[in-house]
């Protein structure tokens, strides 16, 4: 998880460095940045009446250009940015999509029982046509959109009695908005009364009635008044402008930040004293000021923040964020981060994509988790004190430059979806280039899985999981005397074999020791021929009286271990490995060990078993391949301290079998050192 963490903040780098890349390149070819102020008289009729539209200013007739540029001088000023985004959007003229709708249910859902949206529909009556024609009304659709204005047609064919029941015996218009300036509350529906059926007298039907919920200042009494006065408002945007309505972005803004943020139009068309503006540091109009507790902040000083619904929605989000806000955004972050899994990854490209559907199965169900608390949380009355500082800290963090910057990119790459998901592929190819160059060293057969061997090993973990094979009968101790031992029999009791056996992973078998078999005196192959040639006669006539010794000795210690063996001591103890055959090794070791395997000699050599590991047995053969240990050989050992082949104990494990070839013992749990249990005692207590 947290590598995924660090690969997505790099990923924010990359795109916070590529956007400043690219106001280099733009100032490079044209000259300006995006932040630079554009002078209106510069501009042609068609931009000026563009930024219009954008900014939500309506005008009737045929203006002439030095009227449509007074208004733009009125609302704001404006960016070189703003220009770029309101051209691109004007080219863009994606159609827009409105809803029909079925009937009496599906109007209530949608439109009254929305409270912080607007709504426009269009009511077709029985057998009559509608009131805004398809051209007309297709136009109406587009422009409203830009304002976060939905709309919709109902036709009362579908439901008769309820348009009987409104009162809908014509077509016409309908809009709601929030009939009351509290989060959530009623809605009201108001009908289009107008004569002109054109799309620049609705629009400003429009927004006459969604600026009348906007708080109108009209002298500088009203404006001292309100200006120190205290309510539950504790964020206000003023705009003090010479308008005779605030623009369609500020009143729409207004609808959808209900309850949050209070909007004030102070207008100052016929103020002759000015004075407290100035008191209160207002030196210019239009101006957006936006007051908080901690201060004064004036929009439109930094990167990104244009006079547009969209930049000062995302102004104003972060700045006063809801909980249903910051929802969204960690669902995005968090699905974000789950899919760096896609490319983290390695081996076949159906094992990548049944691992992020696990990752994003994992990752989104712990969010919704973490999330509940907090809900409840933020329902308890003493906790406000901390809710209210986590605001104070929301805005102390996003008035600053660096989170304009954020802002401005967000737009950026929010308006580029293209360009966004590119340069997130590109990030993941990265790390699946690098991910893969890490791990072709560790494991070559993980990296170069094609999709059918991963799904057969996929179906084997799956046909295992559910029918392991019962272990059968044969190593059922018949012969131990579990009366004389209870201890033992609790431990059958609770390690069983004929219960399944469980799946046990693989990933163990990396974490074994493992190490080289070297030798102290490795001599040549001639002076080992000589010395085997010198002693070979020496040793025929020793041969016969050390063999009979030998087997006297061997019996005897065969018929020891299994009296030890039926008492029921483990098969290998801490100084004896009797899975190593004759060349295995008591301490302190009395005689050197004969070798044999690649140098094959009768000289004495002795092993270095400096490098074993300190729990290991000392033993110079495999007992899966019955081999010696050859000088540089790889040896791997187990938890019970048995040492093998490396490539031999692998393929065993790796078969299903997860024990010691020799003692059975578990070759993934570690052995506590056995201390064999005291007899119980046969006398009675007095």
């Amino acid at each position: 998880m947290w590598v995924k963490l660090c690969c997505l903040l790099l990923y924010f780098l990359a795109l916070f460095v590529l956007a400043r890349v690219f106001e280099a390149v733009a100032w490079y070819e044209s000259g300006f940045l995006a932040t630079q102020l554009v002078d209106p008289v510069a501009l042609s009729f068609r931009k000026l009446r563009t930024i219009l539209e954008c900014r939500g200013l309506g005008h009737s007739g045929l203006p002439e250009k030095k009227d449509v540029r007074e208004l733009v001088e009125k609302s704001g000023d404006l960016m070189e940015g703003e220009l770029y985004s309101a051209l691109k959007e004007e080219e863009a003229s994606e159609s827009v999509s409105s809803t029909n709708f079925s009937g009496e249910m599906h109007f209530y859902e949608l439109v009254e029982d929305t409270k912080d949206g607007i709504w426009l529909v269009q009511v077709v009556a029985n057998d009559r046509s509608p009131l805004v024609g398809k051209v007309h009304w297709e136009k109406m659709v587009k422009k409203v959109s830009r304002f976060g204005i939905r709309t919709g047609t109902f036709n009362c064919s579908s439901d008769p009695r309820y348009c009987r029941r409104r009162g809908w015996l014509k077509s016409t218009l309908i809009m709601s908005v929030p009939q009351t300036s509290t989060s959530k509350g009623k809605v009201m529906l108001k009908e289009y009364s107008g004569r002109k059926i054109e799309v620049e007298h609705i629009f400003k039907w429009i927004t006459a009635h969604a600026a009348s919920r906007i708080k109108t200042i009209y002298n500088s009494e009203h404006l001292k008044e309100e200006w120190n006065k205290s309510d539950q408002y504790r964020v206000k945007i003023y705009l003090f402008a010479n308008l005779d309505q605030p623009p369609a972005f500020f009143s729409a803004l207004s609808v959808k930040f209900t309850g949050r943020v209070e909007f004030i139009f102070v207008n100052v068309e016929n103020w002759d004293n000015k004075s407290y503006m100035a008191e209160i540091g207002i030196y210019k109009t239009p101006s957006y000021i936006l007051r908080t507790p901690e201060g004064i902040y004036r929009y439109g000083n930094n990167t990104g923040e244009f006079i547009s619904l969209r930049a000062m929605d995302s102004f104003l989000r972060s700045l006063q964020p809801e909980v249903n806000d910051l929802f969204v955004l960690s669902l995005v972050l968090v699905n974000l981060m789950a899919w760096m899994d896609l490319f983290i990854t390695q081996g076949a490209t159906i094992k990548r994509f049944v691992v992020l559907i696990s990752t994003l199965g994992t990752y989104n169900s712990l969010l919704i988790i973490s999330w509940l608390p907090v809900l409840g949380f933020l329902q308890l009355p003493y906790l406000d004190s901390f809710y209210e500082y986590s605001l104070k800290l929301f805005r102390y963090s996003n008035t600053t430059t660096l989170a304009s910057w954020v802002r401005a990119d967000w737009m950026f790459y929010s308006s580029h979806p293209a360009l966004f998901l590119s340069t997130y592929l590109g990030h993941g190819l990265l790390i699946d280039y690098f991910e893969k160059k890490r791990r072709r060293n560790n494991n070559t057969d993980e990296v170069n899985a094609n999709n059918l061997e991963w799904l057969s090993s996929l179906w084997d973990w799956y046909t295992s999981y559910l029918f392991h094979p019962i272990a059968s009968f044969q190593h059922f101790p018949f012969d131990s005397d579990w009366d004389e031992d209870p201890d033992l029999f609790l431990e059958r009791l609770a390690f069983p074999d004929l219960w399944l056996h469980p799946l046990i992973p693989t990933d163990y078998i990396k974490n074994l020791p493992m190490w080289r078999f070297k030798c102290l005196g490795v001599h040549s192959d001639e002076e080992m021929l000589e010395t085997f040639q010198d002693s070979e006669s020496d040793s025929d006539s020793e041969n016969k009286e050390v063999f009979s010794s030998e087997k006297e000795a061997s019996e005897d210690d065969e018929l020891n271990t299994f009296h030890r063996r039926s008492e029921g001591e483990p098969r290998c103890g801490a100084e004896t490995c009797l899975c190593a055959n004759k060349y295995c090794h008591h301490e302190p070791y009395e005689r050197k060990v004969r070798s044999y395997g690649s140098y094959s000699a009768a000289g004495d050599v002795e092993p270095d078993w400096s490098a074993w590991p300190s729990e290991m047995l000392h033993c110079t053969e495999c007992v899966v391949c019955l081999e010696n240990f050859a000088d540089g050989c790889l040896l791997v050992g187990l938890p019970c301290g048995h040492v093998f082949h490396q490539n031999c104990i692998v393929m065993w494990l790796a078969g299903g079998r997860h024990c010691c070839p020799v003692c059975r013992w578990a070759s993934y749990k570690k052995k506590q050192p056995y201390t064999h249990p005291q007899p119980l005692s046969n006398d009675n207590p007095s």
